[in-house]
């Protein structure tokens, strides 16, 4: 799949989605004081590199705890070497409290599942400096593609919702959205299995 139809795939698809109410609506919510969850990883554990996976994995964990600043292109290009490996794409921001709440789950997910399931940040209306404080605290084993003026997000139709999760199934087809916060890793999880399971 060219990285043209894999965007008109993903724009496609998100825009047959409902809007569903998301937890944060934009960069005028106020996160001051909300805090951050305990880390589920230290920054060593995030980039501890992933042995015995695919190289498209293992290279996602070289990239961990990154913000990758490389536009559209370069997610989609990203999109196009995952094909065949389902994805799983978080849009968060650091002034967005309930993107922070879940942060954990995702951290070990993406750890204990990173061998088969390609896991991505979008760091979306937020700047790098504020998103790499952010990681300093709650550090990922996996790169954030930094979309300062959601063009990422607008480009897929994925609303003002913060946090929403995309899961990509292993033909390259949006298979969920979800709009909001998962309030327990259970949930997370269930989605994965569901929607984003190997072949």
């Amino acid at each position: 799949m060219s990285s043209r139809a894999a965007k008109g795939t993903l724009a496609c698809a998100l825009a047959a989605l409902a809007l569903g109410v998301g937890a944060c609506g934009g960069d005028d919510d106020d996160a001051d004081g909300a805090g951050n969850p305990d880390s589920a990883l230290t920054a060593a554990e995030a980039a501890e590199p992933l042995r015995g996976a695919p190289p498209e994995l293992a290279a996602i964990r070289k990239q961990a705890n990154e913000i990758l600043d490389e536009g559209s292109e370069g997610f989609a290009a990203r999109l196009e070497q995952l094909e065949g490996t389902p994805v799983v794409v978080n849009k968060w921001a650091s002034w967005c409290g309930p993107c922070r709440e879940e942060f954990p789950f995702f951290q070990r997910q993406a750890i204990e599942r990173g061998d088969e399931v390609a896991f991505l940040g979008l760091l979306s209306d937020d700047g790098p400096e504020t998103g790499a404080s952010f990681l300093e605290e709650l550090p990922l084993p996996y790169p954030s593609y930094l979309d300062p003026d959601k063009e990422i997000a607008d480009a897929f139709q994925a609303g003002r919702e913060f946090p929403s999760t995309l899961f990509i199934d292993a033909s390259g087809e949006v298979a969920f959205t979800k709009l909001g916060p998962y309030t327990d890793e259970e949930m997370l999880a269930a989605d994965i299995d569901r929607y984003a399971a190997p072949q």
